[in-house]
């Protein structure tokens, strides 16, 4: 990290010297401040060529718009929309131009003309001391505002469009997270865990120091002390079906060198601005690179995951008058699942369970979003990375948040390293979700006369069972 502190400190001293060279302009053109004030400002910087001044322009419309009101950033957020997208009569030459004659310099015009000018002064802002972190929060701040306000979606597209260059996978360095790391950092890894609530300091000491246990987080080298994204792994022998195996306080750790499997258990994006911007799926493939170099007996490699929307889905095909998916038996079944103690009871699990399961297969493989995708969120985030949908786990997790997202469900996701191209590209190019013959019987099974084979669209495709057995039960238990 020193390389990092010292460009730091350097962009820091050619900011603040930037500072004393504004300080002795004009008094006309000393800071302003305001919603007015910005929009002055982002001009200046847009026109500057100096490149201390440039920082210190940067620096100080940033920290306007940090002390700005909610309503006011809101406000800034449209000035960008307004006034800082393409020069329309630019833009109407370059067209006009093309269009005479279509040659690769009135491409190359038509390109520059048609960026929005809100880009590149994005970029400048980025040249200010800490700016990068700030520009996240100020993208956090726009994604709340644009479910209100459709226009600010060009504004988000300029944002995640220079994200995506700038948290690029090259500039990303992968780091172990245990019990050594500085506190700073194991604080935020507690305030980040977002599937499996960290309680306290012991129990994030019950994750990180056991011998079986690991974790891995990508940094940002402008971001040094902040993760954007961790994994959390729990070494084991065989696959788990349910969480309280892994978190388990009273468990009986293993050595590495005995583990076979490696449970990807707990996935959590730190920055809600970073939304979007994918690498969790280059996090996952290159911790498994790193566990195999480091533990070469390693042969399984597989999630243990939430499914957090599926509650909400089930919830609505119950309540329909006339469901495709559901029997009108099956409905009255799950009415069970409003009473919270129903998993208590094991008559009334027994139950649940039968109906549950095939609907579960049903939400997996045919239910969809409006362009064709599984509508489950996780679901498209590991079957997209080329992993296969191995075993739905009934009851899995009973924790509170996860009985209220999902009726205690939870999903194996095997990253069988032979077959994740071919799996990705099935899924890529024709929507295929490559699935374990247990999940895809669930899917076949014909009740009250009705077939839920999988069509068009939502194809499944058939693996044969790994030559380790204890690895590759075929139950959807």
């Amino acid at each position: 990290m020193t390389g990092t502190s010292f460009f730091s400190d350097m962009v820091q001293t050619i900011t603040e010297r930037g500072r004393k060279l504004l300080s002795f302009a004009p008094r006309a053109e000393r800071l302003p401040s305001g919603i007015s004030g910005l929009e002055r400002l982002c001009e200046m910087l847009l026109s500057s060529r100096g490149e201390a001044s440039g920082m210190a322009l940067a620096a100080e419309i940033l920290q306007q718009w940090l002390r700005l009101s909610d309503e006011d950033q809101r406000k800034f957020m449209l000035l960008l929309f307004e006034k800082f997208g393409p020069d329309p009569d630019k833009l109407d030459a370059a067209i006009e131009a093309y269009r005479a004659a279509r040659t690769s310099r009135a491409v190359l015009e038509l390109h520059q003309a048609a960026e929005p000018r809100r880009q590149e002064l994005i970029r400048r802002l980025n040249l200010a001391p800490s700016g990068i972190s700030t520009l996240v929060r100020m993208r956090e701040r726009l994604l709340r505002l644009k479910a209100d306000t459709p226009d600010l979606e060009t504004v988000d597209a300029d944002f995640a469009h220079l994200f995506a260059s700038w948290f690029n996978r090259g500039f990303l360095i992968l780091r172990p997270i245990d019990w050594s790391t500085p506190a700073h950092i194991l604080e935020k890894i507690i305030r980040y865990e977002a599937v499996h609530e960290i309680g306290n300091w012991d129990e994030l000491r019950r994750r990180l120091a056991p011998a079986d246990r690991r974790c891995f987080a990508f940094f940002h080298p402008q971001l040094a002390d902040d993760p954007l994204i961790f994994v959390e792994v729990a070494l084991t022998r065989d696959i788990p079906e349910n969480i309280s195996a892994v978190l388990d306080e009273t468990r009986a750790p293993i050595q590495a060198q005995d583990a076979r499997t490696a449970v990807f258990y707990s996935i959590s994006n730190c920055q809600a601005g970073l939304r979007g911007i994918s690498f969790g799926n280059f996090l996952i493939k290159q911790v498994v690179e790193d566990l195999r170099r480091d533990l070469p007996k390693l042969d399984t490699f597989v999630t243990l995951s939430p499914v957090p929307g599926f509650s909400g889905w089930l919830t609505h095909e119950r309540r329909k008058e006339h469901s495709e998916i559901l029997s009108t038996e099956e409905q009255a079944t799950l009415a069970a699942l409003d009473d919270a103690e129903w998993s208590d009871d094991p008559a009334k699990a027994a139950a649940v369970r039968a109906a549950l399961m095939p609907a579960a297969a049903w939400y997996f493989f045919k239910g969809r979003t409006t362009d064709g995708r599984p509508i489950d969120p996780v679901a498209r985030f590991h079957l997209g990375n080329g992993a296969r949908l191995e075993r739905m786990n009934f009851l899995g997790d009973t924790s509170s948040r996860a009985m209220r997202q999902a009726h205690g469900l939870m999903v194996n996701y095997l990253y069988k390293l032979d077959d994740i191209e071919a799996n990705h590209e099935a899924f890529a190019q024709r929507n295929e979700i490559v699935a374990a013959p247990g999940v895809r019987k669930l899917l076949r099974s014909e009740r009250s006369g009705r077939s839920f084979a999988a069509t068009s669209g939502t194809n499944t495709k058939d693996k044969q069972p790994d030559k380790n057995k204890a690895n590759s039960k075929e139950l959807s238990s």
